[in-house]
């Protein structure tokens, strides 16, 4: 598996393609490959959608639009119209449909389906009883948007592997340091 899903959302889990934003950036959707992996591994979809350059141009365009209305929601900030409306229109392609095949449930799609699907999640959860419960990891290295389903709502990281356990060994060491007495 080459991506990760750990947002419990796909639409979040697709905003994370690009990760680390604040630090040096690492895109995951370097190919229609990579966005063909994407959708299949994310459960959208259960074969490939062949995907082409400009369909990686269109979701990376989806994507980052994903990411501006969920730092707006997270922040209590206005939607940016042109973020609201590349989600939109995304979401007015007809999403991937499951048929029922008699080896069991099956998704075949286009990219642009795919793509829909990803924008409807996003329109879901933006709209939704989730919402107030959006949360960006605490890792200055990471971006990750996370639902916080814990109870209490006190969830700090994406997950523990990595983030969690890099912030607390980080936080261990400086308790550590504050202890010992330096020698002279």
């Amino acid at each position: 598996m080459k991506h990760s899903f750990l947002s419990g959302n796909p639409a979040l889990d697709f905003a994370a393609t690009l990760r680390s934003r604040r630090g040096a950036p690492f895109e995951m959707l370097t190919s229609a490959e990579s966005l063909d992996s994407w959708f299949l591994e994310s459960g959208i979809v259960n074969e490939s959608t062949r995907c082409k350059p400009a369909d990686v141009r269109q979701a990376v365009s989806v994507r980052e639009a994903i990411y501006s209305l969920v730092l707006a929601r997270m922040d209590g900030e206005a939607y940016s119209k042109e973020a609201l409306s590349t989600v939109n229109d995304a979401a007015r392609t007809p999403p991937a449909v499951p048929q029922l095949r008699p080896g069991g449930r099956h998704i075949e799609a286009t990219p642009a389906q795919a793509l829909s699907t990803v924008a409807r999640h996003a329109i879901e959860i933006l709209s939704g009883a989730d919402a107030p419960r959006l949360k960006e990891c605490a890792d200055p290295g990471c971006t990750r948007v996370f639902i916080d389903g814990s109870r209490g709502g006190r969830r700090e990281w994406c997950s523990m592997e990595p983030c969690g356990n890099r912030m607390k060994a980080a936080a261990y060491r400086t308790r550590k340091r504050k202890r010992t007495p330096s020698l002279p």
